[in-house]
């Protein structure tokens, strides 16, 4: 039935939850790959793959909510908690555009104290000094968080940071958007229909957003369903989402170190069924900065159209120790060695000129050259 399902999805046929349950079940890992890849040929049949250049700035690590699964967010009275200085942000975002990047991830975490203004003045600062930089900044976590310290409706809070500068809202703080898991791995943090609500509010405000999964902790597969069914009914009310990106749950240095990791078989399997499942979204990323080279570059026949992002920097996986980097030039030759042209993007998935490309390469081939310079050992791979 699954392999006549499969075919049937290919042409057209629209998933129902039960029968993404099914897909779930079916074992046979190279038909799901070969659905998905189908679907995204009919959805891309460009002759290219895309990639972006852009920044993971986390601006402070101090939060009030506590994760398990979480190695990054430190509690407001721990002395290793950080606030970044303004003026280092701003080098962090200079930086990021002389290596050709157009956008920062902005995220930080549930600061207790700090005022609307301050978010506004925050993205005031990098949009005089960057006026280029598009700003995809401040989770739905974030974002609800704010509604509550600063006591304000969420409309008027996305309409302020909007007017402030924000471009575009990521999708994290997602996991898995079923309150059962929520609650079991997670306290004092947004639950489902309030995350989805202000990827919703900001939708009917003409923004554009990401739509992320965490999964392979304690969620069962059909809450596995359940979060893609959430996203794809959020998505038919007014299409905010520009991706999906799906990732494995890194448990070293969480409280949940004792739930095994999981396997790249399982990560390829949810990729695909994502993409079979995700009819109304139109772009699927690969997770390499978790999954590593080759099977981030498998992402990308098995429903992934797009390689994600170089990140210039990336600390909240990286704390919990996976630790896969790639040089912009494995990110392009992964996608010509599967026979397509590579090509940079910007969040909207509009292709940038072949001028601005060339430079980006240009530039951190030479970054790369610089750092191999310093750290043989680390960046051997530049020379």
């Amino acid at each position: 039935m699954s392999v006549k399902l499969l075919e049937s999805v290919v042409d057209g046929h629209r998933l129902s939850p039960d029968e993404c349950i099914e897909l779930f079940e079916f074992q046979n890992l190279s038909a799901l790959m070969a659905a998905a890849n189908g679907v995204t040929v009919k959805k891309h049949p460009e002759n290219f793959r895309t990639y972006n250049i852009d920044r993971n700035i986390n601006y402070t690590n101090i939060c009030t909510a506590v994760c398990d699964f979480c190695a990054f967010y430190r509690g407001p009275k721990s002395d290793q908690g950080y606030v970044l200085p303004r003026e280092e942000l701003l080098e962090k975002v200079k930086e990021t555009v002389d290596l050709g990047g157009d956008q920062i991830l902005m995220q930080g975490g549930l600061h207790p104290s700090y005022k609307l203004e301050w978010y506004e003045e925050l993205l005031g600062d990098i949009k005089s000094n960057f006026p280029g930089v598009n700003v995809h900044g401040f989770s739905p976590p974030e974002i609800h968080h704010f509604t509550k310290v600063n006591k304000l409706p969420l409309r008027t809070v996305l309409e302020r940071l909007k007017a402030a500068g924000l471009g575009s809202l990521p999708g994290g703080g997602a996991e898995i958007l079923v309150d059962r898991v929520r609650k079991k791995i997670t306290r004092g943090k947004v639950l489902s229909d309030d995350w989805l609500n202000v990827m919703r509010v900001w939708g009917e405000l003409g923004g554009k957003g990401s739509a992320t999964m965490m999964f392979g902790h304690v969620e069962t597969m059909a809450e596995r369903v359940e979060h893609l069914q959430r996203i794809r009914q959020l998505q038919s009310e007014n299409e905010v989402f520009n991706a999906f990106i799906c990732w494995t749950f890194q448990p070293d240095n969480t409280q949940m170190s004792h739930i095994a990791p999981t396997g790249s078989h399982e990560y390829l399997r949810t990729l695909a069924i994502s993409r079979l499942y995700l009819d109304n979204v139109a772009n699927i990323q690969s997770s390499w900065v978790t999954q590593g080279l080759k099977i981030g570059q498998l992402s990308l026949i098995s429903g992934a159209n797009d390689m994600g992002s170089l990140m210039l920097e990336e600390n909240v996986v990286a704390e919990a120790g996976t630790v896969h980097y790639l040089t912009l030039d494995q990110i392009r030759d992964s996608i010509l060695e599967l026979g397509f042209e590579p090509r940079q993007r910007n969040v909207h998935y509009e292709l940038l000129s072949e001028e601005i490309a060339d430079h980006a390469v240009d530039a951190n081939r030479r970054r790369m050259a610089q750092l191999a310079d310093q750290q043989p050992d680390v960046y051997s791979i530049a020379k």
